[in-house]
């Protein structure tokens, strides 16, 4: 078995999946590298895939800017881009074969239901209590007849999801308990972030899954979903997040760590890619570097071994 935990009979096939809604910054351009760097140092290769199934926030200026940054840092895949505005008719065909075996219902809360009924589970998320689980036929006609247009959720059992993480380690929830039924199409139509990268890493072939730690706690309603609809598991690493500071990840307000500063600071993507690759405890030193050449010395295993936190990296620009 590879480091990716993927057989050695099965090529690796890893993704960089972006949402098209901002400028790449440093934490994105981190999270790409690291999934690069453990599919490439397997004789793996890469897919780009487009996520904007926020239709709102998508724009098409930052999907041709998000191609052309990873082109300049010398993060280059092999298969895409695949976008998700054009794979209704395989999320629909999914969302079909969940509601066929009875484990869909219609979920007419609010976000203020959601927040006054749900209960925190240890800080990660909420936990849907259940509320439009067994709703009658009547209940359902009559918020349908008053214009309420519900999303759907998934049922869940008492089944306890654990995997071993290659960062994190092992990893458990007890679905009824930890994480509760879950949104799988909103009430606008669209569909749900968990059906559809379930459905997309399946197509796709991606079997190593490197992205942060923040989606760990959505990895087993993810794995539920392969396990319902006959699906493989990719072997998943969550790695730290990139913080501004304790508890706040970076993100597109942290102009400091937008890519067109950072390339105005350092002079070239080498630079950049030198200096993330420090902070990140990728490199013992700062130097400027192409991913390539930082493959020659890269181990997954090495990498996570020398965090000093598997939670969070403080940014430094």
């Amino acid at each position: 078995m590879t480091e990716s935990g993927v057989t050695e009979a099965t090529p690796v096939v890893g993704r960089f999946a972006p949402s098209p809604t901002g400028r790449m910054h440093a934490g994105n351009i981190y999270a790409a590298l690291i999934a690069w760097l453990v599919a490439k140092s397997q004789g793996g290769h890469m897919v780009l895939r487009i996520e904007d199934l926020d239709r709102e926030r998508s724009k098409s200026v930052y999907i041709d800017q998000i191609q052309r940054d990873f082109e300049t840092l010398g993060l280059f895949w092999d298969e895409g881009p695949y976008f998700q505005h054009d794979r209704d008719e395989a999320y629909a065909e999914a969302f079909g074969r969940l509601e066929a075996r009875g484990l869909l219902y219609p979920c007419f809360c609010t976000r203020a239901d959601l927040h006054a009924a749900s209960a925190p589970h240890r800080g990660e998320k909420l936990v849907y209590a259940g509320t439009c689980r067994h709703l009658s036929d009547a209940e359902v006609e009559a918020r349908w007849a008053a214009g309420r247009m519900p999303g759907w959720r998934v049922a869940v059992d008492s089944r306890t999801i654990a995997f071993e993480d290659l960062v994190q380690g092992t990893y458990a929830q007890k679905l009824d308990r930890d994480c509760g039924d879950f949104l799988i199409r909103r009430s606008d139509g669209a569909f749900a972030y968990q059906l559809a990268v379930v459905v997309d890493d399946a197509a796709q072939g991606v079997n190593s899954v490197v992205r942060g730690v923040d989606l760990l706690c959505s990895t087993p309603q993810q794995r539920y979903l392969q396990d319902l609809l006959g699906l493989p598991h990719p072997a998943y690493a969550h790695v730290p997040l990139l913080v501004a500071e304790q508890n706040r990840r970076l993100s597109k307000r942290d102009r400091d760590a937008a890519l067109d500063e950072l390339l105005a600071r350092f002079g070239s993507p080498r630079a950049v890619i030198g200096h993330i690759a420090a902070v990140a405890g990728l490199v013992p030193e700062e130097a400027p570097a192409t991913p390539e050449e930082l493959l020659k010395d890269f181990s997954l295993e090495r990498f996570r071994d020398g965090l000093p936190d598997l939670v969070q990296i403080p940014w430094r620009s």
